[in-house]
C-alpha cells in the first residue's frame, strides 16, 4: 500500500454518503436550504477530488495510485480496495462534475426533497465507488447500491409512464448484476486460492472454458448498462420519463460505467477471452451505431430521440475497445468522457424546453427560436458536438476510433473496411436526426396551443451557467484534446500492450476459421510466433 497522508480515495467517496445521512437533521420545509446543501456537498466533493488528482497523482504513471487496502469482512475474504489509474482517474471527475451540475439543475424540486438529495447524494457516492474499487466483490456492492436511488429518482420524480420506466430498468440491470457476482465468484475460487482482489484475479490462468464464460456473463452485465443492443430497450423509456437532472446522470455517468467495466475486467483481467471476443464487440458497435441512427430518426419525443442518439454513440466505445490499438482504447476513452458531457448537455437544456412548453413531443413544438434564442444556440452547439462537428470533442473521439480500427494490424482489411464504411453510415445519420430535431423544435409555424409569446420565457443565468460548465469543456477538448488524453494515454498504452500479448499465443494454440477470416495474427510466421511465444514466457 501506498504511503499516504490521508485516505483520499475514501473520503471521496463516503463524503456525499455521509452528507445524505445527515439530510434528515436539516431544519427545512419548503426545501431551499436542502438545495444549498446538496449543492454544497457536490461541489465540496468536486474540489476533493481535483485537489487529490492535481497534488497527489502522477500522470506519467500506469499503475494504481493512492491505492488503499483495508480488511473489511475477513471471513468472506472482503476487502476495502480502493485505487485510482489514468482509465478510472478521467471518469471519476467527469462523474463529480455530472452530478454536481444534476444537482444544481434540480433547483425547482420541491417533492419531497429530503429524499431526492438524499437519493442524489448517495447514488453520487455509489458511482465513485464503481470507479474507484479494486475488489470484485466491492465492485458489485457498489454497482448494486447505485441502481437503487436511480429506480426511486424516476419512479418519483419522473413522467407520466414513470413506474414503467423504473420497473423495466430496475429488471434489466438487476437481472444483469447476476452476471456479475457469478462470473466474480467463479473467477476467485478458480485456482488454488480464493481472492476477491482484482489485481490478483487479473493475474490467474483460467480454463479457456470458464474465462469465455465468464468474459460472456460481464459482457452481458455491462453491455445492458452501456447498453449494447439487443440489451438496450429499457434506455429509451428510462430516459423519456426520467426528470433531467436524472436524464443527466443516466447519459453522463451510468452508461460509462459499463464501458469502464468493459475495459478493466474484460480487457485487462480476461485478455485470453477477449481474443475471441473482440471481433463481437466491434460487431456490436456497428450494429449500435447504425441501428441507434435509424431509431433516433424515427422518433417524436425529443428525450427518445437523444436516447438512441446515446445508443449510436456508445457504439464507437466498443469498436475502439476492439481495435487492439492504443489510438482505438484511447478513442474509447475520450468517447465516454466527450458523449457524457455533450448527452449531459442536450438532456438538461430538453429539460428546459419541457419546463416552458410541457411537452417532448417534437411535433407539437415549432418557432421556439424566436422566443427562446438563447435556448436555441444553446441546443445548437450541443447538437454540433454530437454530430461531431470538427472543434467539438465528439469528432476527436469518433477520428480516434475510426483511425485505431483503420490501423489496426490484427483484423484483416476486408473486416476493417466493413466495419468503418457501416459505422460511417451512423455517422451520416446522425447530422440528418439531429439538424432533424432542431428544425422541428425551433423552426417553422409556432404551435397555438403553447402559446409561446405569451408564457415562454428564454434560459435563465442558472440554466445558462450549467450549460456553459458542461459546452465549454467540450469545445476545449474539441480544440486541445490533449486536455482529456494527457491524463490516460500512459494507461491506454499499457492496456493495448497487455491485450496484444496474448494474441500471437492464441493464435498459435487455437487455431480456428473464425480467426483466418477476421484476424491477421494467427497466419503469423511460425519463427515470428515462436519469438513472441518466447518473449511471453
Amino acid at each position: 500500500m501506498n504511503n499516504i497522508e490521508l485516505p483520499w480515495l475514501t473520503a471521496i467517496i463516503f463524503l456525499p454518503l455521509v452528507a445524505a445521512l445527515a439530510i434528515p437533521l436539516i431544519p427545512d420545509k419548503e426545501g431551499r436550504t436542502l438545495r444549498w446543501y446538496g449543492l454544497g456537498v457536490a461541489i465540496a466533493d468536486f474540489a476533493l477530488m481535483i485537489y487529490t488528482f492535481w497534488y497527489k497523482y502522477d500522470f506519467h504513471s500506469s499503475t494504481f495510485q493512492l491505492v488503499e487496502n483495508y480488511p473489511w469482512v475477513p471471513q468472506l475474504s472482503l476487502h476495502w480496495a480502493v485505487g485510482v489509474d489514468g482509465l478510472s482517474m478521467p471518469l471519476l471527475l467527469l462523474t463529480g462534475l455530472i452530478n454536481t451540475l444534476a444537482i444544481f439543475a434540480a433547483w425547482k424540486v420541491t417533492t419531497k426533497p429530503r429524499l431526492f438529495y438524499g437519493l442524489m447524494l448517495v447514488m453520487y457516492s455509489a458511482q465513485l465507488g464503481v470507479f474507484l474499487a479494486q475488489d470484485i466483490l466491492l465492485f458489485f456492492l457498489m454497482w448494486e447500491i447505485e441502481l437503487v436511488p436511480v429506480y426511486l429518482l424516476i419512479s418519483i420524480w419522473g413522467g407520466q409512464n414513470r413506474r414503467y420506466a423504473a420497473t423495466k430498468f430496475i429488471l434489466y440491470t438487476a437481472a444483469a448484476s447476476i452476471f456479475i457476482l457469478i462470473a466474480g465468484f467463479a473467477m476467485a475460487f478458480s485456482g488454488d486460492t480464493v481472492t476477491f482482489d482484482m489485481a490478483t484475479l487479473g493475474m490467474k490462468q483460467y480454463p479457456k472454458a470458464l474465462e469465455l464464460l465468464v468474459y460472456a456473463g460481464f459482457l452481458i452485465a455491462f453491455g445492458v448498462k452501456l447498453p449494447i443492443f439487443p440489451l438496450h430497450t429499457w434506455l429509451p423509456d428510462a430516459h423519456g420519463e426520467a426528470s433531467a437532472p436524472g436524464s443527466m446522470i443516466l447519459a453522463g455517468v451510468l452508461l460509462k460505467m459499463g464501458g469502464y467495466a468493459l475495459i478493466r475486467i474484460n480487457v485487462e483481467m480476461l485478455p485470453n477471452a477477449h481474443v475471441y471476443f473482440a471481433p463481437v464487440l466491434a460487431i456490436l458497435g456497428v450494429v449500435n451505431i447504425v441501428y441507434g441512427a435509424c431509431c433516433a430518426f424515427a422518433q417524436t419525443n425529443l428525450k427518445r430521440r437523444l436516447a438512441y442518439s446515446s445508443i449510436a454513440h456508445m457504439g464507437f466505445v466498443l469498436i475502439g475497445i476492439a481495435s487492439y490499438t492504443e489510438l482505438g482504447i484511447s478513442g474509447a476513452v475520450l468517447q465516454m468522457v466527450s458523449h457524457g458531457l455533450i448527452a449531459a448537455s442536450l438532456f438538461f437544456l430538453s429539460g428546459v424546453t419541457y419546463e416552458r412548453t410541457h411537452t417532448l413531443m417534437m411535433d407539437k413544438m415549432g418557432g421556439m427560436a424566436k422566443v427562446m434564442p438563447k435556448t436555441f444556440a444553446l441546443f445548437t452547439v450541443g447538437s454540433m458536438a454530437s454530430l461531431a462537428l470538427p472543434g467539438m470533442s465528439g469528432f476527436v473521439g469518433e477520428l480516434m476510433v475510426f483511425l485505431g480500427i483503420a490501423t489496426s494490424d490484427v483484423y484483416s482489411s476486408s473486416f476493417k473496411v466493413v466495419v468503418i464504411l457501416l459505422s460511417a453510415v451512423g455517422v451520416i445519420l446522425t447530422p440528418i436526426y439531429l439538424l432533424s430535431m432542431l428544425r422541428q423544435v425551433f423552426y417553422g409555424n409556432q404551435s397555438e396551443e403553447l402559446h409561446l409569446d405569451a408564457v415562454i420565457s428564454d434560459v435563465k443565468p442558472r440554466e445558462l451557467f450549467i450549460t456553459a460548465c458542461l459546452l465549454l469543456p467540450i469545445i476545449g477538448i474539441g480544440f486541445y484534446p490533449k486536455l482529456a488524453t494527457q491524463t490516460y494515454d500512459v494507461k491506454a498504452v499499457e492496456l493495448a500492450t497487455h491485450a496484444r500479448q496474448v494474441l500471437p499465443v492464441v493464435a498459435h494454440q487455437q487455431p480456428s476459421s473464425l480467426y483466418s477470416r477476421i484476424f491477421t495474427a494467427p497466419t503469423l510466421a511460425n519463427a515470428q510466433v515462436e519469438s513472441l511465444l518466447n518473449i511471453s514466457e
